[in-house]
């Protein structure tokens, strides 16, 4: 009876083992299958400070911070490629006998759809979605003047064209048939090239969009970020211009000097060139 029990006891055993080790096997084998799906977050925050006391040259108590955030999900198979980003951004001054005011507001989707030709270069199709989170003002008015909202302006630009990337730090996108459509609420009818009495116009132009990142030293990296169009339907001669460069220094895993210099020229939104620089030390998170 003993000698009976032994033996149910040790195939059972075997039996656990057996299904242990085809666990572990098929556990490696997906381990083994390349993911389709790739996805990043980041995170930075950016601080800039100063404070006058006694000051004869003069100086004005101010206090300003950015949060940067941003989501990549991509997918790639075989011949297929498909990148989509979130990114967004917003900014707060504190400046004394100003108060609280807006610096930075921005919120954009960009996906870009391809399949391989030859070499680095790919059949695609883009599509970009920009707006801003909250309320702006001009506060050279008084009382302060309104001028833009949620989705007041929202461009949206989408088309077929050719796309050219040697990584994920270097690429262009060229789109010769791009649709565009400008969105404004109500209130902001007759800006931003909506004509008034309207809420939205389209227009068919030539899109050239661009990314490159470029590792200046060990510690020190440059980003560029162009977008030009021009519209086949509206003054064509008038192209926008949307540029940025930015400056990484890095101190440590997390912190970093970042320098960043951003320019617009849209007639459609201002008659005058837009410029906008941002300093100081920023904290960053990436998230895999």
């Amino acid at each position: 009876m003993i000698k009976k029990l032994c033996l149910v006891l040790l195939l059972l055993n075997q039996n656990t083992f057996s299904q242990d080790v085809k666990k572990v096997q098929d556990d490696k084998k997906k381990d083994s299958i390349p993911k389709k799906w790739n996805t990043k977050t980041k995170l930075a925050f950016i601080l800039n400070q100063s404070t006058f006391s006694n000051w004869i040259a003069g100086g004005t108590n101010t206090v300003a911070g950015n949060l940067n955030a941003s989501y990549e999900f991509n997918y790639k198979k075989k011949r297929w490629k498909w990148d989509n980003k979130i990114t967004s951004s917003y900014g707060l001054s504190y400046v004394d006998e100003q108060g609280v005011r807006k610096t930075d507001d921005q919120l954009e989707l960009n996906s870009l759809f391809g399949y391989k030709s030859r070499n680095n270069w790919f059949f695609s199709f883009y599509n970009n979605l920009k707006t801003q989170f909250t309320r702006g003002y001009d506060y050279t008015e008084n009382p302060k003047l309104a001028i833009s909202d949620f989705f007041s302006p929202a461009y949206l630009s989408f088309g077929p064209g050719m796309l050219w990337k040697k990584s994920d730090n270097k690429s262009i996108n060229i789109a010769p048939l791009s649709s565009r459509f400008t969105f404004v609420s109500p209130e902001f009818s007759g800006k931003y090239g909506v004509k008034d009495g309207r809420t939205s116009s389209f227009g068919l132009g030539f899109n050239l969009s661009s990314y490159f990142k470029i590792n200046l030293t060990d510690t020190l990296k440059m980003e560029n970020i162009l977008a030009v169009y021009a519209d086949y339907l509206d003054k064509p001669q008038n192209i926008d211009i949307d540029y940025q460069i930015n400056f990484f220094v890095k101190i440590s895993k997390y912190f970093s000097t970042n320098l960043g210099f951003h320019t617009i020229i849209d007639d459609n939104a201002s008659s005058k060139i837009q410029f906008k620089q941002l300093f100081g030390l920023g904290l960053n998170y990436v998230f895999l």
